[in-house]
């Protein structure tokens, strides 16, 4: 988990939202894109749980359970986003 709560932020766009996620200790920045008829607290869970995958694949090189081999880093494109 965190050391520090995350700074989370939400920004309207037309039709869609992005709620964004910064580890505060870190610095480290996800964020999701959903539609504005999501509510904003399960918006918030997916980006606070990619932030968390995130960060333990940047502290430890393993997925997100922290067990098993890491994930293979051959850029297959796109931008690795979360749809909700």
């Amino acid at each position: 988990d965190f050391n520090t709560t995350p700074f989370i932020n939400a920004e309207l766009y037309g039709g869609s939202v992005k709620v964004t996620a910064v580890d505060v200790a870190t610095g480290l920045e996800v964020s999701v894109v959903g539609p504005s008829t999501a509510p904003r607290t399960e918006l918030e869970r997916v980006a606070i749980r990619k932030l968390r995958y995130m960060l333990g694949r940047a502290g430890n090189g393993k997925k997100e359970d922290g067990k098993g081999d890491p994930e293979p880093s051959e850029d297959k494109g796109g931008g690795g986003g979360i749809v909700v």
